[in-house]
């Protein structure tokens, strides 16, 4: 994974995440989606973030930053884009 990409942590099942999702994509913000279902390695990481809990969607930003379930409006001002 490119480490200037944002990495969203979801599951297929999280409508919270395809509202984010689709938020993004019509922002024309790039971004790497990892399935926490799939991925232990990462439903760890996601556990780590959020106290124990797998909280979808947990965003990790480029400079190693998180936000958990972020509105579009956060996560451009993370990412330094204007609104």
């Amino acid at each position: 994974m490119s480490s200037d990409l944002m990495i969203m942590y979801s599951t297929p099942w999280c409508g919270y995440c395809h509202r984010l999702k689709g938020e993004l994509k019509r922002a024309g913000i790039e971004f790497v989606e990892v399935n926490i279902e799939d991925d232990p390695t990462s439903a760890d990481l996601v556990e780590q973030i959020n106290g124990g809990n797998q909280v979808v969607p947990t965003i990790l930003f480029p400079d190693g930053t998180s936000a958990t379930n972020p509105s579009l409006i956060e996560v451009k001002k993370r990412l330094g884009i204007s609104a």
